[in-house]
């Protein structure tokens, strides 16, 4: 059996791809769209019809089936005979028990509190503070965790589907034994934390975070069987962090705050961790160049809503250096964020 030679696929003209981005939003909101009527649910058995999907997420069956033809011509669903559907790999991960979740992450991005502060990154832009604080008249995190909670519930759940892309990759990456006690700051429920102490059985645990998102933490730490190892204690990282530990880890916390309110965190840490302690900062590394990395776009998401930015190893090791640590190395995982490691300078 010979092969056919494969022939290059022509290269859209310019016109037609600065076309392909200012679409962006359509797919962003179908896709939205989909997983808030958990299409992918419904097709998790196998292929259905759009008029069995409208009638199963009650939609009106011509539109539905535009949504979807729409998502499957950019690879997220497939469209088979007779207006047929089906999941791919891609839609998998928007099945909301599926291993590798990805569906409350869509959700807090596409919804429309969310989408408010998109549609206003000019403002950041311009004047360099969050779009959040001017579109909703609060700082996000204050915003979630008072007048909204309900999208504080939203965001809590997203962090937690937004882990499983990152948590593998820190595991497969980064040997913790030999850490008695890890310290998770402002860890969210745990899941990192719970996920690192499940593979080390040997390793006490501290939950650092505020009371609002501690209270979600049990039910997490139960899961994976680690509750009985893990002390939960309620601060504010920006005041003081009254925790002494081994290790420190901070995921995707540092990315959240320019250096100002990070070198109060890490001083925080500073002051309590013992001479032989070690910071490790999950984030994304921005590598220099033109090439592509999913760090460059949600550095947009910092500049809009929490005010932070991802940062370069350069700026990492200035932050550091700032803040009376000295970074000792950058250990890339098979996910988009690295480990930086650092010690007391």
């Amino acid at each position: 059996m010979t092969s056919q030679p494969q022939t290059a696929a022509p290269q859209m003209p310019p016109e037609a791809q600065i076309m392909q981005f200012a679409t962006g939003a359509f797919v962003a909101q179908a896709v939205y769209c989909a997983a808030e009527l958990k299409v992918a649910d419904h097709l998790a058995s196998g292929g259905r019809t759009a008029a069995d999907l409208a009638a199963k997420t009650q939609t009106d069956e011509r539109s539905l089936y535009r949504l979807l033809r729409a998502l499957s011509s950019v690879g997220v669903f497939t469209e088979k005979t007779d207006k047929t559907f089906a999941n791919t790999p891609v839609s998998e991960t928007m099945i909301a028990d599926a291993p590798a979740s990805q569906r409350d992450m869509i959700l807090m991005l596409g919804d429309p509190e969310h989408g408010r502060v998109i549609s206003d990154m000019l403002y950041s832009v311009r004047t360099g503070k969050p779009a959040w604080e001017h579109v909703h008249g609060a700082p996000v995190f204050e915003y979630m965790f008072g007048p909204n909670k309900a999208f504080g519930d939203i965001f809590n759940k997203a962090m937690t589907s937004f882990s499983h892309a990152s948590i593998a990759g820190v595991l497969a990456a980064y040997d913790f034994s030999g850490i008695g006690t890890l310290a998770d700051i402002a860890g969210g429920h745990g899941h990192l934390l719970a996920a690192i102490m499940q593979k080390y059985p040997s390793m006490k645990g501290v939950l650092f975070e505020i009371a609002p998102v501690l209270e979600g933490a049990p039910k997490m730490l139960d899961s994976y069987g680690v509750a009985d190892r893990v002390e939960l204690v309620e601060g504010d990282f920006t005041a003081d962090i009254p925790v002494v530990a081994d290790a420190y880890i901070l995921k995707h916390i540092i990315h959240d705050w320019y250096d100002d309110k990070c070198e109060k965190i890490l001083g925080g840490i500073r002051r309590s961790m013992p001479d032989h302690g070690k910071v490790l900062i999950c984030d994304a590394v921005i590598p220099p160049g033109n090439d592509p990395h999913p760090g460059k776009i949600l550095d947009l998401e910092m500049l809009i809503s929490p005010g932070g930015v991802e940062r370069t190893e350069a700026e990492f090791d200035t932050l550091l250096t700032n803040s009376g640590f000295k970074m000792t190395r950058i250990i890339p995982t098979p996910s988009p964020v690295s480990i930086v490691e650092a010690v007391k300078a």
